[in-house]
């Protein structure tokens, strides 16, 4: 797992997607193969985890990226507006927030 860095050009993103128990684990795995077949191999990626809650009504995404430009191209590649019609159709909504580190502690 990559450690998180407080290097002031990395874009961190964090989305939030919420949907019903029973698209949890259809959606997970649609993005779990959105990772390994994908965004991983995009330029300027340095990683990313996926988090889900207990109730399995959320999940959390956490990805760094080397320049905030680096994530905006992937994301508007043809490959990944087409994933993100399937993942938008599993949840109720997504919503990706760019931050930068203020500070991190290991």
């Amino acid at each position: 797992m990559p450690k998180i860095s407080e290097a002031s050009d990395y874009q961190t993103v964090i989305t939030t997607f919420e949907m019903t128990p029973g698209t949890c684990l259809d959606l997970l795995e649609e993005l779990k193969d959105a990772y390994r077949e994908f965004i991983q191999h995009q330029p300027g990626f340095i990683g990313a985890g996926l988090h889900v809650n207990d109730a399995q009504t959320r999940i959390a995404n956490y990805s760094q990226w080397r320049r905030r430009e680096d994530f905006l191209a992937m994301l508007r590649s043809d490959e990944m507006r087409e994933r993100n019609r399937r993942i938008h159709a599993l949840c109720k909504s997504f919503e990706p927030v760019m931050y930068d580190v203020a500070e991190s502690f290991a």
